[in-house]
């Protein structure tokens, strides 16, 4: 399973999804999308969005918080 969580370190919703993952024992690659431009142009092409969390959860995107979608693609 490839896993990638578009986060800043600010973003309480982003900090809340990596919990998440880590309560149910999902490995993830953090990207943090205010350090890094490049990441953050391919969270937009991904989603659509600025917002962030964006989840990459095997090619499938989720944005926000959504614990129901998470949990369909985990």
């Amino acid at each position: 399973m490839s896993v990638k969580v578009y986060s800043t370190p600010t973003c309480p919703y982003c900090t809340m999804a990596k919990e998440y993952l880590e309560s149910k024992n999902v490995q993830f690659d953090y990207i943090d999308v205010s350090a890094d431009r490049n990441a953050a142009n391919e969270m937009i092409t991904k989603s659509g969005q600025r917002g962030v969390p964006v989840l990459d959860i095997n090619g499938n995107i989720v944005v926000g918080f959504d614990k129901a979608k998470i949990d369909s693609l985990i």
